[in-house]
């Protein structure tokens, strides 16, 4: 099989579609950074052995208008992944990409990243959710009260909301004493049935519970939705990653980052 051809080719998205969604099924986890593709944040690269396209690759900016010089997607269908690693260093040559971004919990990519990289670094943490839709709370219309008797509602729009400072205004909030203390929401813009999670709580009203208690309410929105909670944290952040676990997440992995070798 020396022979074999073996070439990476740069398409459109529409193209490698297909591919994309055996990608997304067999990962069965929240991909980061999905929306890259429909944004057009990326550009893809077709693989091919033998002139039958066989997978496909993918490759972002480190910025929105930054060069495209970072490998964030690598797929090879299952009876021709004995070929991946040349099918990898074609997309290398073919995309001049010089970096590699992936989930640990990739299963094509992080392998690649190893192979491939040095000065492999992880910032980020991924989180699942690790409860049943059943054992979350009662739905907030019916819930006992929170914490110091906080209530969880949806946000109107009257409410005086304070300074929020990393996270956006989200779609519910926690209210105490008259006060909105908390805001939080999940983003949809992941691949279904995958939504992000994202809370803050105002700095006076930390280290009460709150936090904790209004991830678990939006678990229970997640699943009301018809989508399946995740959410992920910077690794210096413990308070973040504690309040994740405490409302009843789980890390199941991190983005690594690394430098391809040219040696």
């Amino acid at each position: 099989m020396n022979d074999t051809r073996l070439r990476a080719v740069h398409t459109d998205l529409a193209r490698i579609q297909r591919l994309r969604d055996l990608f997304l099924f067999e990962c069965h986890c929240q991909v980061r950074y999905n929306a890259c593709h429909e944004r057009g944040w990326s550009d893809s690269f077709v693989l091919a052995c033998d002139g039958h396209e066989v997978g496909y690759g993918a490759v972002k900016g480190d910025e929105r208008a930054g060069p495209r010089d970072t490998v964030f997607e690598f797929y090879v269908v299952p009876p021709y992944r004995r070929y991946q690693v040349t099918l990898f260093r074609e997309l290398l040559a073919v995309s001049a990409a010089t970096r590699m971004e992936c989930q640990s919990n990739d299963p094509l990519l992080a392998p690649m990243l190893v192979e491939f990289c040095h000065r492999i670094r992880s910032d980020v943490v991924l989180f699942e959710s690790s409860v049943c839709p059943d054992a979350a709370p009662l739905l907030p219309a019916t819930a006992e009260p929170g914490p110091s008797g906080a209530v969880f509602r949806r946000r109107r729009d009257d409410d005086e909301l304070f300074h929020q400072d990393v996270e956006p205004t989200g779609d519910f909030v926690v209210q105490l004493d008259g006060a909105v203390v908390a805001t939080g929401g999940f983003l949809l813009h992941y691949n279904p049935p995958f939504a992000d999670l994202y809370m803050e709580v105002e700095p006076s009203h930390r280290r009460r519970g709150i936090g904790a208690w209004l991830v678990r309410c939006l678990i229970t929105e997640c699943y009301l939705a018809g989508r399946v909670p995740a959410a992920r944290c910077h690794r210096s952040n413990a308070a973040s990653r504690s309040t994740l676990t405490r409302a009843g997440m789980r890390a199941c992995g991190c983005m690594l980052v690394g430098e391809v070798r040219r040696d």
